[in-house]
């Protein structure tokens, strides 16, 4: 396992308490688990994710992610309405551990309320957020 200074984790990016990233471009938001979660969960081997035109409320469960020692939910950071789905993951699931932020992303979403971009954390919080877990 990493240690926390070694995790790959994009400046420009948000984070969420259950370890989802956000790449925002305008009001279109790409999601995928960050390089803490792929890490922690270990090599992943299934990916079960919702259908384009779903909409999800902050905090739901929006699919699974199983991985050789454990399956996890996945919870929506944001607000909105699934507009792609990277079904390259239904096939190549290990995606999300080499290549977590391009081709491991998840889903796309139009934000309901880009207001709660403000709720997550950017790099440094996210990295104080994660030392603060350490036991």
């Amino acid at each position: 396992m990493k240690e926390i200074l070694e995790l790959d984790l994009p400046e420009d990016y948000f984070y969420s308490k259950n370890h989802e990233w956000l790449a925002q471009v305008e009001d279109i938001v790409k999601i995928g688990i960050n390089d803490y979660a792929q890490d922690q969960l270990g090599e992943i081997v299934f990916v079960e994710l919702p259908s384009v035109g779903d909409h999800f409320n902050k905090g739901d469960e929006f699919g699974t992610v199983e991985s050789v020692k454990a399956v996890s939910e996945l919870y929506i950071p944001v607000s909105g309405e699934v507009t792609a789905v990277n079904r390259d993951l239904e096939e190549t699931p290990e995606l999300v551990n080499s290549s977590t932020y391009k081709k491991g992303w998840m889903i796309q979403i139009s934000l309901s309320d880009p207001s709660q971009l403000k709720e997550l954390f950017k790099k440094d919080a996210y990295i104080k957020y994660l030392k603060g877990m350490d036991p």
